[in-house]
């Protein structure tokens, strides 16, 4: 994760941490909030630092959580405190490689999950985009 940068301002009277991507100052979103106990992560796709994706579904997978992982620790959160994952994936058939990396990360966790499958994703190359929820209460 050394190479995941997450910095995080005070908007709005909430916490809001960004990670540098392209599209957060487009969209006019952060990569995450937390208001109170509560943390969202908006959906977050596999993509490196320097822009590139790797080809394989569950690498995109573990580099998806590792976002979502430093920003819900920049945040002031733990994976531990992660109740729920949505996962929206671009060939529902493959879900057992989402699945063998998202149980790896949050097999003793345990949040509520999702998986759906959608047309295609903000980037050709992104098979998988992943949104959590943790409560830091």
């Amino acid at each position: 994760m050394s190479d995941i940068s997450i910095t995080v301002q005070t908007r709005a009277g909430r916490e809001c941490a960004s990670s540098g991507s392209r599209w957060e100052p487009i969209m006019g979103y952060s990569r995450a909030v937390r208001s109170g106990p509560f943390i969202a992560v908006t959906g977050t796709v596999g993509v490196h630092a320097d822009g590139t994706y790797s080809t394989s579904l569950a690498d995109q997978t573990a580099r998806s959580l590792a976002i979502i992982q430093a920003a819900v620790e920049g945040l002031g959160g733990q994976l531990s405190q992660v109740i729920r994952t949505r996962m929206y994936v671009t060939d529902v058939s493959r879900w057992e490689e989402v699945a063998r990396v998202h149980g790896q990360v949050f097999g003793e966790i345990r949040p509520a999950t999702t998986i759906v499958e959608v047309a295609r994703l903000i980037d050709d190359a992104a098979l998988i985009e992943i949104e959590a929820d943790a409560y830091v209460g």
